[in-house]
């Protein structure tokens, strides 16, 4: 298996694993929005919550240029933990969500 369709199946793997989850409270969902031919993987929360809407993004990945991106982490433990934990290297992983001029002060990559 080639390294792009390894890293394919362990952020859907993953991101399906968190989107199985339930709430414990509010009238509220998880969907798991994956298009493989753009690299783009959502996480979605969506339903009611005392009475009010509630849609979010909870994780947004996109592979580019054969580099994990991550646009949006809202998980608590950190998806890009998660990623490592399951074999990718840190500097195969984006910090998308930090400054530029920040990223190189993490252990993953700047671009």
């Amino acid at each position: 298996m080639d390294t792009l369709d390894n890293y394919r199946q362990i952020i859907q793997k993953i991101l399906t694993e968190y989107a199985q989850l339930t709430y414990a409270y509010g009238e509220l969902e998880r969907q798991l929005i994956i298009d493989k031919t753009a690299n783009h993987y959502l996480l979605l929360t969506l339903g009611w919550e005392n009475n009010q809407r509630v849609h979010g993004c909870l994780v947004h990945i996109d592979i580019i240029n054969d580099k994990i991106w991550i646009q949006r982490d809202g998980i608590e433990y950190g998806i890009a933990n998660e990623l490592v934990n399951a074999g990718i290297p840190k500097n195969q992983i984006v910090l998308a969500f930090q400054p530029a001029d920040i990223r190189q002060y993490t252990e993953f990559a700047v671009t």
